[in-house]
Protein backbone atom coordinates (compact mmCIF):
# COMPACT_ATOMS: atom_id res chain seq x y z
CA UNK A 1 0.00 0.00 0.00
CA UNK A 2 1.37 3.40 -1.00
CA UNK A 3 -0.02 6.39 0.83
CA UNK A 4 -0.87 9.25 -1.47
CA UNK A 5 -1.10 9.53 -5.26
CA UNK A 6 0.57 12.88 -5.93
CA UNK A 7 3.59 13.59 -8.10
CA UNK A 8 5.84 12.64 -5.18
CA UNK A 9 4.33 9.16 -4.87
CA UNK A 10 4.19 8.38 -8.62
CA UNK A 11 7.84 7.19 -8.81
CA UNK A 12 7.25 4.97 -5.77
CA UNK A 13 4.14 3.44 -7.39
CA UNK A 14 5.92 2.86 -10.71
CA UNK A 15 8.95 1.36 -8.98
CA UNK A 16 6.78 -1.06 -7.00
CA UNK A 17 5.06 -2.18 -10.21
CA UNK A 18 8.42 -2.59 -11.94
CA UNK A 19 9.45 -4.83 -9.04
CA UNK A 20 6.44 -7.06 -9.77
CA UNK A 21 4.41 -5.97 -6.75
CA UNK A 22 0.63 -5.59 -6.71
CA UNK A 23 0.32 -1.91 -5.88
CA UNK A 24 -2.51 -0.03 -4.20
CA UNK A 25 -2.76 3.65 -3.35
CA UNK A 26 -4.84 5.42 -0.74
CA UNK A 27 -5.77 9.06 -1.23
CA UNK A 28 -8.66 11.49 -1.11
CA UNK A 29 -10.36 11.91 -4.49
CA UNK A 30 -8.78 14.47 -6.79
CA UNK A 31 -6.77 15.01 -9.91
CA UNK A 32 -3.81 12.95 -8.69
CA UNK A 33 -1.56 11.26 -11.29
CA UNK A 34 -0.85 8.18 -9.17
CA UNK A 35 -4.39 6.89 -9.62
CA UNK A 36 -3.62 5.95 -13.22
CA UNK A 37 -0.50 3.98 -12.29
CA UNK A 38 -1.80 1.90 -9.38
CA UNK A 39 -3.35 -1.54 -9.68
CA UNK A 40 -6.07 -0.53 -7.21
CA UNK A 41 -7.21 2.72 -5.64
CA UNK A 42 -8.76 3.34 -2.23
CA UNK A 43 -10.36 6.77 -1.95
CA UNK A 44 -9.56 7.21 1.72
CA UNK A 45 -7.97 10.15 3.52
CA UNK A 46 -4.48 9.05 4.53
CA UNK A 47 -5.02 10.38 8.07
CA UNK A 48 -8.04 8.08 8.57
CA UNK A 49 -5.99 5.36 10.22
CA UNK A 50 -8.89 3.00 10.99
CA UNK A 51 -10.18 3.01 7.41
CA UNK A 52 -6.65 2.57 6.03
CA UNK A 53 -5.98 -0.28 8.46
CA UNK A 54 -9.18 -2.07 7.38
CA UNK A 55 -8.24 -1.74 3.70
CA UNK A 56 -4.74 -3.06 4.42
CA UNK A 57 -6.11 -5.99 6.41
CA UNK A 58 -8.65 -6.80 3.70
CA UNK A 59 -5.85 -6.84 1.14
CA UNK A 60 -3.43 -8.69 3.45
CA UNK A 61 -0.66 -6.30 2.41
CA UNK A 62 3.04 -7.10 2.85
CA UNK A 63 4.21 -3.52 3.29
CA UNK A 64 3.14 0.12 3.42
CA UNK A 65 5.12 3.29 2.75
CA UNK A 66 5.11 6.77 1.22
CA UNK A 67 7.48 9.44 -0.04
CA UNK A 68 7.50 13.21 0.10
CA UNK A 69 4.76 13.78 2.70
CA UNK A 70 4.60 13.70 6.50
CA UNK A 71 0.82 13.60 6.71
CA UNK A 72 0.49 9.84 6.18
CA UNK A 73 3.41 8.67 8.33
CA UNK A 74 1.40 8.35 11.56
CA UNK A 75 -1.11 6.12 9.76
CA UNK A 76 1.73 4.02 8.34
CA UNK A 77 3.03 3.48 11.87
CA UNK A 78 -0.46 2.53 13.04
CA UNK A 79 -0.84 -0.07 10.28
CA UNK A 80 2.64 -1.49 10.87
CA UNK A 81 1.93 -1.84 14.58
CA UNK A 82 -1.43 -3.58 14.11
CA UNK A 83 -0.35 -5.88 11.28
CA UNK A 84 3.14 -6.72 12.50
CA UNK A 85 4.76 -5.26 9.39
CA UNK A 86 8.27 -3.93 8.94
CA UNK A 87 8.48 -0.15 8.84
CA UNK A 88 8.30 2.80 11.16
CA UNK A 89 6.60 2.12 14.52
CA UNK A 90 3.48 3.95 15.67
CA UNK A 91 5.29 5.72 18.52
CA UNK A 92 8.13 6.89 16.26
CA UNK A 93 5.66 8.00 13.59
CA UNK A 94 3.78 10.14 16.13
CA UNK A 95 7.06 11.76 17.17
CA UNK A 96 7.95 12.44 13.53
CA UNK A 97 4.52 13.83 12.56
CA UNK A 98 4.02 16.37 15.35
CA UNK A 99 6.72 19.04 15.48
CA UNK A 100 6.05 19.67 19.19
CA UNK A 101 6.40 15.98 20.10
CA UNK A 102 9.49 15.93 17.90
CA UNK A 103 11.10 18.86 19.70
CA UNK A 104 10.35 17.29 23.08
CA UNK A 105 12.00 14.07 21.91
CA UNK A 106 15.01 16.04 20.66
CA UNK A 107 15.34 17.77 24.02
CA UNK A 108 15.22 14.48 25.93
CA UNK A 109 17.63 12.87 23.47
CA UNK A 110 20.30 15.55 23.71
CA UNK A 111 19.87 16.69 20.11
CA UNK A 112 21.15 20.17 19.27
CA UNK A 113 18.02 22.08 18.25
CA UNK A 114 16.29 25.43 18.56
CA UNK A 115 14.51 26.76 21.63
CA UNK A 116 10.74 26.30 21.33
CA UNK A 117 7.44 26.94 23.12
CA UNK A 118 3.99 25.47 22.39
CA UNK A 119 1.18 28.05 22.02
CA UNK A 120 -2.52 27.18 22.19
CA UNK A 121 -3.76 30.74 21.62
CA UNK A 122 -2.63 33.99 20.03
CA UNK A 123 -1.98 35.42 23.49
CA UNK A 124 0.31 32.49 24.32
CA UNK A 125 2.04 32.96 20.95
CA UNK A 126 2.79 36.61 21.81
CA UNK A 127 4.14 35.58 25.21
CA UNK A 128 6.29 32.83 23.70
CA UNK A 129 7.75 35.09 21.01
CA UNK A 130 8.51 37.81 23.56
CA UNK A 131 10.29 35.26 25.75
CA UNK A 132 12.34 33.71 22.94
CA UNK A 133 13.03 37.03 21.25
CA UNK A 134 12.47 38.11 17.65
CA UNK A 135 12.94 36.95 14.98
CA UNK A 136 10.97 33.75 15.62
CA UNK A 137 9.60 30.97 13.45
CA UNK A 138 5.87 30.26 13.75
CA UNK A 139 5.04 26.69 12.75
CA UNK A 140 2.05 24.55 12.05
CA UNK A 141 3.06 21.34 13.85
CA UNK A 142 1.56 18.80 11.43
CA UNK A 143 2.11 20.08 7.91
CA UNK A 144 4.68 19.54 5.18
CA UNK A 145 5.78 21.48 2.11
CA UNK A 146 6.42 24.64 4.22
CA UNK A 147 2.67 25.20 4.71
CA UNK A 148 1.86 27.25 7.79
CA UNK A 149 5.51 28.08 8.52
CA UNK A 150 6.72 31.68 8.58
CA UNK A 151 9.60 33.73 9.96
CA UNK A 152 8.34 36.70 12.00
CA UNK A 153 10.68 39.62 12.54
CA UNK A 154 8.42 41.89 14.61
CA UNK A 155 5.51 41.61 17.04
CA UNK A 156 3.02 43.31 14.72
CA UNK A 157 3.45 40.52 12.16
CA UNK A 158 2.84 37.63 14.56
CA UNK A 159 -0.95 37.41 14.25
CA UNK A 160 -0.89 36.82 10.49
CA UNK A 161 1.68 34.03 10.86
CA UNK A 162 -0.23 32.50 13.79
CA UNK A 163 -3.50 32.53 11.83
CA UNK A 164 -1.83 30.83 8.86
CA UNK A 165 -0.30 28.12 11.08
CA UNK A 166 -3.72 27.42 12.62
CA UNK A 167 -5.33 27.35 9.17
CA UNK A 168 -3.14 24.46 7.99
CA UNK A 169 -3.23 22.44 11.22
CA UNK A 170 -5.51 19.73 12.61
CA UNK A 171 -4.09 20.43 16.09
CA UNK A 172 -5.13 23.09 18.58
CA UNK A 173 -1.63 24.44 19.08
CA UNK A 174 1.29 25.88 17.12
CA UNK A 175 5.02 26.07 17.75
CA UNK A 176 7.02 29.24 18.36
CA UNK A 177 10.71 28.61 17.66
CA UNK A 178 14.00 30.42 17.90
CA UNK A 179 15.34 31.54 14.51
CA UNK A 180 18.74 29.91 14.28
CA UNK A 181 21.86 31.31 12.61
CA UNK A 182 23.67 29.64 9.72
CA UNK A 183 22.53 28.14 6.44
CA UNK A 184 19.99 25.38 5.91
CA UNK A 185 20.82 22.03 4.34
CA UNK A 186 18.93 18.76 4.01
CA UNK A 187 20.01 15.35 5.24
CA UNK A 188 18.24 12.21 4.05
CA UNK A 189 19.01 8.61 4.80
CA UNK A 190 17.80 5.19 5.79
CA UNK A 191 17.66 3.17 8.98
CA UNK A 192 17.10 -0.60 9.06
CA UNK A 193 17.04 -3.00 12.00
CA UNK A 194 18.42 -0.33 14.30
CA UNK A 195 21.33 0.56 12.02
CA UNK A 196 21.61 3.82 10.09
CA UNK A 197 22.73 2.57 6.68
CA UNK A 198 22.79 5.90 4.83
CA UNK A 199 23.38 9.52 5.82
CA UNK A 200 23.12 11.73 2.75
CA UNK A 201 23.63 15.49 3.33
CA UNK A 202 22.81 17.80 0.44
CA UNK A 203 22.78 21.48 -0.39
CA UNK A 204 19.35 23.08 -0.15
CA UNK A 205 18.02 25.90 -2.34
CA UNK A 206 15.01 27.99 -1.41
CA UNK A 207 12.72 30.74 -2.58
CA UNK A 208 11.60 33.40 -0.12
CA UNK A 209 8.03 34.67 0.07
CA UNK A 210 7.09 37.28 2.69
CA UNK A 211 9.73 35.90 5.03
CA UNK A 212 8.67 32.28 4.45
CA UNK A 213 11.15 29.75 3.11
CA UNK A 214 9.88 27.70 0.16
CA UNK A 215 11.79 24.64 -1.10
CA UNK A 216 13.35 25.29 -4.51
CA UNK A 217 15.69 22.34 -4.97
CA UNK A 218 18.69 20.38 -3.75
CA UNK A 219 22.11 19.32 -4.95
CA UNK A 220 24.76 16.69 -4.23
CA UNK A 221 27.41 16.77 -2.94
CA UNK A 222 27.30 18.99 0.14
CA UNK A 223 30.79 20.31 0.75
CA UNK A 224 32.04 21.18 4.24
CA UNK A 225 34.96 20.50 6.58
CA UNK A 226 35.57 17.02 7.95
CA UNK A 227 34.80 18.28 11.47
CA UNK A 228 31.45 19.71 10.36
CA UNK A 229 30.54 16.51 8.50
CA UNK A 230 31.30 14.45 11.59
CA UNK A 231 29.02 16.71 13.65
CA UNK A 232 26.24 16.46 11.06
CA UNK A 233 26.43 12.67 11.25
CA UNK A 234 26.56 12.72 15.07
CA UNK A 235 23.49 14.92 15.36
CA UNK A 236 21.58 12.84 12.78
CA UNK A 237 22.29 9.68 14.78
CA UNK A 238 21.10 11.38 17.98
CA UNK A 239 17.92 12.58 16.26
CA UNK A 240 17.08 9.17 14.75
CA UNK A 241 17.58 7.56 18.15
CA UNK A 242 15.56 10.27 19.95
CA UNK A 243 12.56 9.79 17.65
CA UNK A 244 12.84 6.00 17.66
CA UNK A 245 12.92 5.76 13.87
CA UNK A 246 13.65 2.35 12.39
CA UNK A 247 13.05 0.45 9.14
CA UNK A 248 12.29 3.59 7.16
CA UNK A 249 13.82 6.38 5.16
CA UNK A 250 14.24 9.71 6.93
CA UNK A 251 14.41 13.33 5.84
CA UNK A 252 15.69 16.19 7.96
CA UNK A 253 16.16 19.93 7.83
CA UNK A 254 19.45 21.01 9.37
CA UNK A 255 21.10 24.35 10.10
CA UNK A 256 24.88 24.58 9.87
CA UNK A 257 26.71 27.51 11.45
CA UNK A 258 30.43 26.94 11.12
CA UNK A 259 31.05 23.73 13.04
CA UNK A 260 27.76 24.01 14.95
CA UNK A 261 24.92 21.82 13.68
CA UNK A 262 21.23 22.04 14.66
CA UNK A 263 18.47 19.60 13.73
CA UNK A 264 15.33 21.55 12.85
CA UNK A 265 13.00 18.71 11.86
CA UNK A 266 13.15 15.05 10.94
CA UNK A 267 10.48 12.95 9.23
CA UNK A 268 10.11 9.20 8.89
CA UNK A 269 9.98 9.19 5.09
CA UNK A 270 12.07 10.26 2.12
CA UNK A 271 12.18 13.92 1.16
CA UNK A 272 10.42 15.60 -1.72
CA UNK A 273 11.74 18.02 -4.36
CA UNK A 274 13.53 15.27 -6.29
CA UNK A 275 15.63 14.05 -3.35
CA UNK A 276 15.17 10.28 -3.96
CA UNK A 277 16.09 10.81 -7.62
CA UNK A 278 19.22 12.72 -6.62
CA UNK A 279 20.26 10.07 -4.09
CA UNK A 280 19.81 7.43 -6.80
CA UNK A 281 22.00 9.38 -9.25
CA UNK A 282 24.66 10.44 -6.76
CA UNK A 283 25.16 7.11 -4.99
CA UNK A 284 24.33 4.78 -7.89
CA UNK A 285 21.42 2.72 -6.52
CA UNK A 286 17.65 3.05 -6.85
CA UNK A 287 16.52 4.70 -3.61
CA UNK A 288 12.80 4.15 -4.31
CA UNK A 289 13.46 0.43 -4.76
CA UNK A 290 15.39 0.21 -1.50
CA UNK A 291 12.65 2.09 0.39
CA UNK A 292 10.18 -0.54 -0.79
CA UNK A 293 12.51 -3.39 0.15
CA UNK A 294 12.85 -1.86 3.62
CA UNK A 295 9.05 -1.57 4.02
CA UNK A 296 8.70 -5.24 3.02
CA UNK A 297 11.16 -6.30 5.69
CA UNK A 298 13.83 -7.26 3.19
CA UNK A 299 17.43 -6.10 3.45
CA UNK A 300 17.95 -2.87 1.53
CA UNK A 301 21.00 -3.00 -0.72
CA UNK A 302 22.63 0.42 -0.73
CA UNK A 303 25.67 -0.74 -2.66
CA UNK A 304 26.17 1.80 -5.39
CA UNK A 305 28.70 3.08 -7.85
CA UNK A 306 32.24 3.80 -6.72
CA UNK A 307 32.18 7.17 -8.44
CA UNK A 308 29.79 9.86 -7.19
CA UNK A 309 27.81 11.82 -9.79
CA UNK A 310 27.07 15.48 -8.91
CA UNK A 311 23.42 16.35 -9.50
CA UNK A 312 20.78 18.96 -8.76
CA UNK A 313 17.00 19.27 -8.63
CA UNK A 314 14.96 22.42 -9.04
CA UNK A 315 11.22 22.92 -8.69
CA UNK A 316 9.40 24.69 -11.50
CA UNK A 317 6.98 27.30 -10.18
CA UNK A 318 4.78 30.00 -11.62
CA UNK A 319 5.19 33.67 -10.66
CA UNK A 320 1.49 34.34 -11.44
CA UNK A 321 -1.96 32.79 -11.32
CA UNK A 322 -3.14 31.90 -14.80
CA UNK A 323 -3.74 29.27 -17.45
CA UNK A 324 -1.05 27.46 -19.42
CA UNK A 325 -1.77 28.62 -22.94
CA UNK A 326 1.05 26.79 -24.76
CA UNK A 327 4.04 24.50 -24.23
CA UNK A 328 6.89 24.31 -26.73
CA UNK A 329 7.56 20.57 -26.52
CA UNK A 330 10.37 20.75 -29.09
CA UNK A 331 12.36 23.00 -26.75
CA UNK A 332 11.77 20.69 -23.80
CA UNK A 333 12.69 17.60 -25.83
CA UNK A 334 15.93 19.29 -26.87
CA UNK A 335 16.78 19.83 -23.21
CA UNK A 336 15.91 16.22 -22.41
CA UNK A 337 18.21 15.05 -25.19
CA UNK A 338 21.03 16.75 -23.27
CA UNK A 339 20.45 14.38 -20.35
CA UNK A 340 18.08 16.52 -18.27
CA UNK A 341 14.96 15.07 -16.67
CA UNK A 342 12.05 17.51 -17.01
CA UNK A 343 8.67 16.65 -15.50
CA UNK A 344 5.63 18.90 -15.94
CA UNK A 345 2.65 18.42 -13.64
CA UNK A 346 0.33 20.48 -15.86
CA UNK A 347 -0.57 20.53 -19.53
CA UNK A 348 -1.99 23.12 -21.91
CA UNK A 349 -5.33 24.53 -20.81
CA UNK A 350 -4.78 23.84 -17.11
CA UNK A 351 -4.73 26.54 -14.44
CA UNK A 352 -1.62 27.15 -12.34
CA UNK A 353 -1.18 28.98 -9.05
CA UNK A 354 1.31 31.66 -8.17
CA UNK A 355 4.16 30.27 -6.06
CA UNK A 356 2.92 30.12 -2.49
CA UNK A 357 4.54 27.17 -0.74
CA UNK A 358 6.24 23.87 -1.54
CA UNK A 359 3.04 22.37 -2.93
CA UNK A 360 2.46 24.98 -5.66
CA UNK A 361 4.96 23.44 -8.04
CA UNK A 362 4.26 22.99 -11.74
CA UNK A 363 7.04 20.45 -12.32
CA UNK A 364 10.70 19.77 -11.68
CA UNK A 365 14.12 19.52 -13.27
CA UNK A 366 16.79 16.93 -12.49
CA UNK A 367 20.24 17.74 -13.92
CA UNK A 368 23.51 15.82 -13.64
CA UNK A 369 25.53 18.77 -12.43
CA UNK A 370 25.85 20.84 -9.27
CA UNK A 371 26.81 23.97 -11.22
CA UNK A 372 24.09 26.46 -10.19
CA UNK A 373 24.80 28.81 -13.10
CA UNK A 374 24.38 25.98 -15.61
CA UNK A 375 21.13 24.93 -13.95
CA UNK A 376 19.86 28.52 -13.93
CA UNK A 377 20.37 28.62 -17.71
CA UNK A 378 18.48 25.35 -18.12
CA UNK A 379 15.65 26.73 -15.95
CA UNK A 380 15.44 29.83 -18.16
CA UNK A 381 15.20 27.64 -21.26
CA UNK A 382 12.43 25.58 -19.64
CA UNK A 383 10.47 28.69 -18.64
CA UNK A 384 10.87 30.09 -22.16
CA UNK A 385 8.98 27.02 -23.42
CA UNK A 386 5.96 27.43 -21.11
CA UNK A 387 3.37 30.15 -21.73
CA UNK A 388 0.82 31.42 -19.23
CA UNK A 389 -1.98 33.52 -20.70
CA UNK A 390 0.12 34.17 -23.81
CA UNK A 391 3.36 35.17 -22.07
CA UNK A 392 6.39 32.97 -21.53
CA UNK A 393 7.19 32.18 -17.92
CA UNK A 394 10.71 33.43 -18.56
CA UNK A 395 9.28 36.91 -19.26
CA UNK A 396 6.91 36.66 -16.30
CA UNK A 397 9.73 35.77 -13.91
CA UNK A 398 11.82 38.70 -15.20
CA UNK A 399 8.99 41.04 -14.21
Amino acid sequence: MIMGASVYQVPLIRTAKRMGLYTMVASIPGNYPGFDDADKVYYINTVDKEAILKACQDEAIDGICTSGTDVAVATIGYVNEHMGLAGVSEAAAVNACDKYAMKEAFRKGGVSASEFIKATSLEEAYEAADKIGYPVVVKCVDSSGSRGINVVDARQDLKEAYDEAVKYSRKDYVLIEEKLPGHEIGVDGMVQNGEITLIAPHQKYTYTRNGATIPAGHSFPYRCSEVTMEEIERQIRLAVRALGLDNCAFNSDVFVDGENVYIIEMGGRAGATGIPELISIYYGFDFYEQMIENALGRKADLTGADRRTPCMSRLLMSPVDGTISAIDHDKLDALRSEGNVIVLDYSEGQDVEKMYNGTTRIGHLIARTDDTEAVDKIMSRIYSAIYVDGQSMEELWEK
